[in-house]
């Protein structure tokens, strides 16, 4: 029998996807946003977890900011799913949402073995996620189509490291995979 899934949607906020936001992947964080909702809509069908680990920007507090919104379609699919038992959203303060929050803990609580990665920057806060993943012993699958980074290099490099070196599953997620 296969473990239960959970799907990491990481720092999908106006902050780093919005043109106007403090530190933007801008346009291809924007063309990622359908992919990501469509993965959620897929995950909560499945009875998997959607996880939203998302920066507050401590010891600025930004949790009630514009910044710290999620972008786009994702707002919206949040605001019509939150009350949902299998959506979290996980405040975080580091690059890994593993780092001085509770994720771990949900995680083994819930028998979750299988981590599917989306959100941004690809070669930052999802990288430091999949790494701290990798070392806990999590099969990782991070779809290349619902992550973005800051520059193409940070991107091709990321996806390289996923692959080669944490033997992640890299996947596009535009498409099931039956």
């Amino acid at each position: 029998m296969q473990s239960p899934t959970a799907l990491l949607i990481i720092d999908y906020t106006n902050d780093f996807v919005d043109e106007r936001g403090a530190l933007t992947c801008g346009q291809p964080a924007q063309q990622i946003a359908t992919t990501i909702v469509s993965l959620a809509d897929r995950a909560l069908k499945a009875g998997q977890w959607v996880i939203l680990p998302t920066d507050v920007h401590q010891p600025h507090d930004q949790r009630n900011t514009w910044g710290r919104q999620f972008y786009g379609p994702l707002k919206e699919w949040y605001q019509a799913h939150q009350a949902n038992d299998h959506v979290v959203l996980l405040d975080k303060t580091r690059y890994s949402a593993f780092c001085g929050t509770r994720l771990q803990l949900f995680l083994q609580e819930r028998g979750i073995r299988h981590l599917a990665l989306t959100g941004v920057c690809t070669d930052i806060c999802v990288l430091h996620t999949a790494v701290d993943a990798y070392n806990r012993g999590y099969k990782l699958t991070v779809y290349q189509d619902a992550v973005a980074a800051l520059t193409p290099t940070g991107q091709e490099w990321a996806l390289q490291h996923f692959q080669t070196v944490l033997g992640a599953e890299v996947l596009l997620g535009g498409e099931p995979n039956e």
